[in-house]
C-alpha cells in the first residue's frame, strides 16, 4: 500500500522472502517458522472478510512455506 512499484506473490520461499528482505514480519521470526516448516500467509487484515476466507481454506494474500510443499490447507 505504501509502495506504487510493489508486487504481490502468490507464494514464496522462506529463503526468497529473506533474502529479498521483505518487511512483512520480523526476519527471526520467519526464520523460526521455516525451521519449524511452519507456513505463512501473508494477507491485509483490514479488509473485511478476509480472516475467515483463510480459516474456510481460500486462497488469499500470499503463502510463504517450503515450495515443496505446495499446500494452502490450514494444519
Amino acid at each position: 500500500m505504501h509502495n506504487p512499484d510493489a508486487q504481490k506473490f502468490e507464494e514464496l520461499s522462506y529463503m526468497r522472502a529473506l533474502n529479498m528482505g521483505l518487511k512483512v514480519m520480523d526476519s527471526t521470526a520467519l526464520s523460526l517458522c521455516k525451521d519449524n516448516h511452519m507456513p505463512i500467509i501473508v494477507f491485509d487484515l483490514n479488509v473485511p472478510g478476509t480472516l475467515e476466507a483463510i480459516i474456510r481454506g481460500e486462497k488469499y494474500g500470499t503463502l510463504v512455506h517450503d515450495l515443496e510443499e505446495t499446500r494452502w490447507e490450514v494444519q
